[in-house]
């Protein structure tokens, strides 16, 4: 009989793995996505929005923006100091506050939008995650995410990561919040209309080695991999990547541009 996983430990592994490194060099990269979101959302000014899993808060600085009166939260207190520092940066009045997606310190019904680029995802317990969302969101209000999806090159880099450092039994994979059936599963009775479109972010590194060498030394969970295998097993896990990256490589030999499908999905709350 197997053991029961025990999502207390993962969650605490996952903390530790997005706190080691600094997301914030990645996450900068990324912040189009955030606005493209903001937009698809329609956000209104003096709306209530919350950005979950913020990161160094992408979705926190485009509500913003819009005028909006943004609460940034995150389980990775570093992060959202990146992300105040941004906020801070731009004259941004936005307010920060470390809390965990899966037990959201708010009343029900608080906001008009709850957002997540590429955070909430990676929840351990993610039917519990996506009932936060709702209950925190209010009816009517909008829920908008951006998730990798499985066959994106984000999910077949988790997959590659998986084969050489397995997740824990009974784990399930983030890359199900980038499947349209899942979110259905996921968010069921609270979804009372959604819209999903199919994006593409376009990491654009110098070549596979650098793409490597900044994702080693800065991305949480691919830190975290190489820092668990030793010799040979850290070499098959570059060559791994280096042919992942190929593969995907639409700029020729002399750059790297690597296109990553995700969803983009805005749920109008019921």
């Amino acid at each position: 009989m197997s053991t029961p996983l025990d999502l207390n430990a993962l969650k605490a592994r996952q903390q530790a793995a997005w706190a080691s490194g600094d997301y914030a060099v990645i996450g900068t990269t990324l912040q189009l996505v955030g606005e493209c979101l903001a937009e698809a959302c329609d956000l209104r000014w003096d709306e209530k929005v919350l950005d979950v899993a913020a990161g160094n808060g992408n979705a926190t600085l485009a509500a913003a923006r819009r005028g909006c009166q943004v609460t940034s939260t995150d389980y990775v207190p570093e992060l959202l100091k990146r992300g105040e520092e941004r906020a801070r940066a731009e004259r941004l009045n936005v307010t920060f506050q470390v809390a965990d997606v899966e037990a959201l310190p708010f009343q029900d019904g608080t906001f008009d939008a709850v957002l997540s680029t590429f955070g909430v995802m990676f929840a351990p317990d993610q039917a519990q995650a996506a009932k936060e969302l709702g209950r925190v969101c209010r009816s009517g209000g909008r829920i908008g995410l951006a998730n990798w999806t499985p066959q994106g090159f984000v999910g077949q880099m988790f997959k590659t990561l998986g084969r050489h450092v397995p997740p824990p039994v009974g784990a399930q994979p983030p890359s199900r919040w980038g499947d349209e059936e899942q979110l259905h599963n996921l968010f069921g009775d609270n979804i009372g209309a959604i819209k999903v479109s199919r994006q593409h972010f376009n990491f654009r590194y110098r070549s596979p080695a650098h793409f490597i060498e900044v994702f080693r030394t800065w991305y949480g969970p691919v830190h975290k991999a190489f820092a668990s295998l030793e010799g040979d097993q850290a070499s098959a896990l570059e060559r791994d990547l280096t042919q992942l990256l190929n593969d995907n490589n639409v700029a020729g030999d002399a750059s790297l541009v690597v296109p990553s499908e995700y969803l983009e999905i805005v749920i109008t709350r019921r």
